[in-house]
C-alpha cells in the first residue's frame, strides 16, 4: 500500500486566461507525464480534451490527472510524491465544476495573472475554497507579460480577497526581462536561460541590486511563520533564527490551518518558476490524513457524528464527484476516503440502496488512462461499470453502509426550448440528454407537456451554448433552438385567511373535505437554509383528523409548481391549516388533497401576487475611457451599481442586474470597449419585477399558452 503522507490531492483554479491550463501542462511535463508541451492558444493542451474547450481556449470540465514528483533536485527520487491534480474551469457559468472539485480536494493552487491581478472569477473561486476550508498556495503567473507587477498582485490578494499572502520568492526582472526567481528561505537565485526548457536553470547568488529587498521580505516571511510555534517564536525574538526545517514546519502548519497562503511567481509559458511551486505542494499542502475527515450523514442529510477516517483499514467510504461519458463508457470519477476498492468487487450505493459491481478501475491522465487492479483511501480514480451512480452519491461497504455529506448544486436560472427535426432526432436527443444530465447536475431538462418541446435549463448563456454545441457536434442531434427564457418565480405579498369546502355526491360514497387556512409570505432568516414552502397545522380537536394533514400539505405543495399569474413556480409561501371539517364516510386523503389544490387557486389571486425575477451579480472590467458608456449601459439594463474601483488595467464595476436584461451582454460590452472589456456574472437572488416588466412577462406567458392551443 502507498504511504498516504506521500499523497497530494490538489486543484488548480483561477480566472479565465490566468494561465491555469498552461500551468497544469508544465507540471505534467516536469513530472514526466507528457513529452511535447500542448499550448492552449494552439488548442492542444492535454487537460482541455473536449472540442468545445479546445476551440474556446477555456477549460470546462475538471480533468483529473495523476502524476509523480521526485523533487526539483530529485530529493524524493526514491519515493516520489503522488499528485492527483484536478484542473478546474475559470468561467463563471462552470463554477459548479469548481465547487464539485473543491469538495474532493485536500489543497489547491490559486493561479493569478501578473497583469490582470485578482479578477472576478478568481474571487468567486477563492470564496468557494474558503467555504470548503481548502489550504492553498498562490502562484502569480504571466510575469513575462507587459504590465505585469508581482507586488501589485500581492497587494490585491490582501485587499480584495482579504487573505494573507506569505511571499516565498521574488521575481528577478519583469515583463520580457523576467530571468527567474529568488528563493527567500535559501537566499538562492534560480535563473533560467532563454531555451524555454524548464530544466535549463542554474542557482546563483542573489543579484546585488536585490539583496536589500530579499532581506526585507525574508524577515517578514520568518516573522509570520514562527508565530505558528511558541518555541521557534521565543528563539527568534532572542535573536536566534530557526533552521530552515523548523521554518518549513511552521509554514506547513500555518498553510494547513489557513493562517496564510505561501505565494510564488513566474511564467508558466516561459517555463520559469514552476518547480518551486511543485516543491511547495510537497512541503506545505496537506496529505489526505491531515485534513478534517468527511462527515457521515443520515437519510435527512444531518451529520451522524461519525466521520470517514482516511485509512486503508477502515470500511469503504467513497464519493462519486463526476460522471463523464466517453468512448470507453460512463466513467465515474471517485474520491476514496476510507478503505479500498478492487476490480470486480461489489459496493453499495447508499443513496439508491442498490449494489454495483466495479468493472474496471482507471487512473486518469487527462484523456489517457492506465488500468489498475485496486485503489485505496486517498486516491482519485475513475470507475467503469457503475449503473445507478450519480454525482454526489456515496459508494460504501455493503456490510457497513454509510452516506457521506452530499453535494448541493444551485438551481438553473435560464432555459431554452429544443425541438428535434424528426422522430429519429428525438430518440437521439433523449439518449444524449440522459448522458449530459448525469455529467452535469447544474444542467436540468424537462418536457413541456403541452408543446412537446424539450426544455434545457442552465446557469447562464455560455453554459447552454456549450450544451447545445455538444448536442449538435458530439451527438449529431439536429434540432431547432428557441430563444433563451428567464426562470421567473411568483409569490404573494399579503396574507390571505380563507376557507374552502370540497363536496361531490354522485351515488355511492361521495367526497367531502373542508379546510380553513391562511396563506402568507414566508419570511426567512438570511442564515437559514432557504425553503420555498412551509406547512403548519394548528388544528385542535378532531375537526381535521391528523391522518389527513399530509394530504392537505401535498395538495398545496404540488399546486406551487404553477403560479396563478403566468404559470411560473410559486415560492416563499407558508400555509397554516387552522380548522375544517370532515365526514366519517365521505372524507378521504384524496378529498382533502383536491380541496387544498382548489383552495390554492381560490386564494392566491387575493394575496396581491407578484412576479419575481432572477437578479445577477455582475463584475465588469473596462478601461477608464469606457467607464461612462459601460455604466450608462448598465443603468439602461436596470442595473444597480454597487461599487467602482481602480483595477490593474482600468476600472472594476460591481453591480446587480436582472438576468432578462443581460442577454447578449458580452457582444455589447466588447463593442463599447473595443474588445477589451471583461465581465463575470453569477446568480444572486430573486426580487420583485417593476410593474411594467411584470405585465409584459404575464402577457408573454398568456401568448405562449394561446399559441400551444392552436
Amino acid at each position: 500500500m502507498t504511504d498516504l503522507s506521500k499523497y497530494r490531492n490538489i486543484g488548480i483554479f483561477a480566472h479565465v486566461d490566468a494561465g491555469k491550463t498552461t500551468t497544469t501542462e508544465r507540471i505534467l511535463k516536469l513530472t514526466g507525464k507528457i513529452h511535447k508541451l500542448g499550448e492552449v492558444h494552439d488548442g492542444a493542451a492535454t487537460t482541455d480534451f473536449m472540442e468545445q474547450e479546445q476551440e474556446r481556449g477555456i477549460t470546462i470540465q475538471s480533468a483529473a490527472t495523476t502524476c509523480f514528483w521526485p523533487g526539483s533536485e530529485q530529493q524524493h527520487a526514491k519515493a516520489p510524491y503522488r499528485f492527483n491534480i484536478i484542473d478546474t474551469p475559470g468561467h463563471v457559468d462552470f463554477t459548479v465544476e469548481v465547487y464539485r472539485s473543491l469538495k474532493v480536494l485536500d489543497g489547491g493552487i490559486g493561479v493569478f495573472c501578473g497583469s490582470g491581478g485578482v479578477e472576478p472569477q478568481s474571487e468567486t473561486n477563492w470564496r468557494y475554497a474558503n467555504d470548503s476550508e481548502v489550504a492553498r498556495l498562490i502562484y502569480v503567473n504571466k510575469l513575462d507579460r507587459i504590465g505585469a507587477d508581482f507586488y501589485k498582485v500581492v497587494d490585491q490578494v490582501k485587499n480584495v480577497l482579504g487573505a494573507t499572502p506569505l511571499v516565498m520568492v521574488l521575481p528577478i526582472g519583469t515583463e520580457s526581462d523576467l530571468k527567474g526567481v529568488v528563493d527567500l528561505l535559501t537566499r538562492e537565485a534560480w535563473v533560467w536561460d532563454e531555451s524555454g526548457d524548464p530544466l535549463n536553470y542554474e542557482k546563483q547568488p542573489v543579484p546585488e541590486d536585490m539583496k536589500d529587498k530579499v532581506e526585507e521580505y525574508r524577515e517578514q516571511l520568518i516573522e509570520t511563520a514562527v508565530e505558528q510555534d511558541d518555541e521557534a517564536m521565543e528563539a527568534y525574538l532572542e535573536g536566534n533564527e530557526p533552521d530552515i526545517d523548523t521554518i518549513k514546519k511552521c509554514i506547513r502548519k500555518g498553510t494547513i490551518n489557513l493562517s496564510f497562503f505561501p505565494t510564488y511567481c513566474g511564467s508558466s509559458f516561459k517555463n520559469k518558476g514552476v518547480q518551486l511551486v511543485l516543491d511547495a505542494v510537497v512541503d506545505y499542502l496537506p496529505s489526505p490524513t491531515e485534513v478534517e475527515p468527511q462527515d457521515e450523514v443520515d437519510a435527512e442529510g444531518h451529520p451522524t457524528g461519525e466521520k470517514a477516517v482516511v485509512s486503508v483499514d477502515e470500511p469503504l467510504r467513497a464519493l462519486a464527484f463526476k460522471i463523464m461519458d466517453d468512448k470507453y463508457g460512463a466513467l465515474t470519477f471517485t474520491r476514496i476516503y476510507s478503505g479500498k476498492v478492487q476490480k470486480g468487487m461489489t459496493v453499495l450505493n447508499s443513496f439508491t440502496g442498490k449494489t454495483e459491481r466495479i468493472g474496471r478501475i482507471i487512473e486518469m491522465h487527462a484523456d489517457d488512462r492506465n488500468e489498475i487492479d485496486s485503489a485505496q483511501a486517498g486516491d482519485i480514480v475513475a470507475l467503469l461499470g457503475m449503473k445507478t451512480v450519480q454525482t454526489g452519491h456515496t459508494l460504501c461497504d455493503p456490510n457497513d453502509p454509510a452516506t457521506l455529506e452530499p453535494m448541493v448544486f444551485p438551481d438553473p436560472v435560464i432555459s431554452i426550448a429544443v425541438k428535434p427535426k424528426d422522430k429519429g432526432q428525438a430518440e437521439k436527443l433523449g439518449v444524449a440528454i440522459g448522458k449530459m444530465v448525469a455529467e452535469d447536475p447544474s444542467f436540468q431538462v424537462e418536457t413541456d407537456e403541452d408543446s412537446g418541446e424539450t426544455i434545457l435549463k442552465g446557469m447562464g448563456e455560455l453554459h447552454l451554448d456549450i450544451k447545445v454545441d455538444i448536442l449538435k457536434r458530439t451527438y449529431g442531434v439536429e434540432a431547432e433552438i428557441g430563444k433563451p427564457q428567464v426562470a421567473y418565480r411568483e409569490t404573494i405579498t399579503v396574507p390571505v385567511t380563507d376557507s374552502y369546502t370540497h363536496k361531490k355526491q354522485s351515488g355511492g360514497s361521495g367526497q367531502f373535505a373542508k379546510i380553513d387556512y391562511t396563506i402568507e409570505p414566508l419570511v426567512q432568516d438570511e442564515e437559514e437554509d432557504k425553503k420555498n414552502f412551509v406547512f403548519e397545522s394548528k388544528v385542535v380537536g378532531g375537526n381535521v383528523p391528523r391522518e389527513f394533514w399530509p394530504a392537505v400539505e401535498k395538495g398545496f405543495k404540488n399546486s406551487l409548481e404553477k403560479g396563478v399569474l403566468a404559470g411560473y413556480p410559486t415560492v416563499d409561501i407558508k400555509v397554516t391549516l387552522s380548522d375544517g371539517a370532515f365526514h366519517a364516510v365521505d372524507s378521504s386523503a384524496v378529498a382533502f388533497e383536491i380541496a387544498s389544490k382548489a383552495a390554492y387557486r381560490q386564494s392566491m389571486p387575493k394575496g396581491n401576487p407578484d412576479i419575481l425575477e432572477p437578479i445577477m451579480k455582475l463584475d465588469v472590467f473596462c478601461g477608464e475611457e469606457n467607464m461612462g458608456d459601460v455604466i450608462g449601459d448598465l443603468n439602461r439594463r436596470r442595473g444597480m451599481i454597487k461599487s467602482q474601483e481602480p483595477a490593474n488595467t482600468g476600472i472594476r464595476i460591481k453591480a446587480d442586474a436582472p438576468l432578462s436584461e443581460m442577454f447578449g451582454y458580452i457582444g455589447d460590452l466588447r463593442t463599447m470597449t473595443s474588445g477589451r472589456g471583461q465581465f463575470s456574472m453569477e446568480f444572486s437572488h430573486y426580487a420583485p419585477c417593476p410593474k411594467n416588466v411584470a405585465e409584459q412577462v404575464i402577457k408573454e406567458a398568456l401568448e405562449r399558452e394561446e399559441a400551444k392551443k392552436k
